[in-house]
């Protein structure tokens, strides 16, 4: 018996999109956050920089578990177990100085860029996952440049971060945009179908 894969992945497409309209949101905000308070403020600046790998794994378990689980969602499962374990390590740099901060957020733009992008490929078929395989790849390109960065003479600050996160809260905008405009032109095709019958004569 045949499956239509529409109606097997409909389930899952409302909590898609309300998840990348929040993801979005709080990246943005943190964008905020980071260039109104961070830049001035040191003790905000450590507190945003640790709060937003720990947002992210959060973020990955919450959307593991909702789609597949744990088990069936291992990119994203090994994603929040590295934002979780790169929380702890740059609340561990900040001692050591802003180059140490941005070589660890190097290293974990490098890897859950990766397993974003495998999240993202594996489920294709949901929609606007091209958004998240670019953003995904994007991310490590960014770590690389993040790690180089670090190892040089000039003191990074929240600020080279920030764009980092404007990028992924727009790559999260585009998916949650795509997705609500696919399930509107699905829901006004059904509609047009359901009032386009002609009638027969009575």
């Amino acid at each position: 018996m045949r499956t239509d894969p529409q109606r097997d992945r409909g389930p899952a497409l409302p909590w898609l999109t309300a998840y990348y309209f929040v993801r979005a949101g709080v990246a943005a905000a943190w964008v905020a956050a980071a260039l109104g308070l961070g830049r001035g403020m040191p003790a905000v600046a450590a507190t945003l920089l640790v709060a937003y790998p720990a947002w992210d794994a959060l973020a990955n378990l919450a959307d593991a578990r909702r789609n597949g689980g744990l088990a069936g969602s291992p990119s994203q499962a090994l994603n929040a177990a590295i934002s979780a374990a790169t929380a702890l390590a740059v609340a561990v740099a900040l001692g050591r100085g802003p180059n140490a901060v941005l070589a660890v957020f190097g290293a974990w733009a490098i890897l859950s860029g990766l397993l974003q992008l495998l999240t993202g490929a594996r489920r294709w078929r949901a929609g606007a996952q091209w958004a998240m395989v670019l953003s995904g790849a994007q991310s490590a390109l960014a770590g690389g440049f993040f790690v180089r960065q670090a190892a040089g003479a000039a003191v990074p600050g929240i600020v080279d971060v920030a764009p980092y996160a404007a990028f992924g809260a727009f790559y999260f905008l585009v998916s949650a945009a795509w997705l609500t405009a696919g399930r509107v032109a699905g829901a006004r095709r059904l509609g047009g179908g359901a009032t386009g019958r002609i009638r027969p004569r009575s």
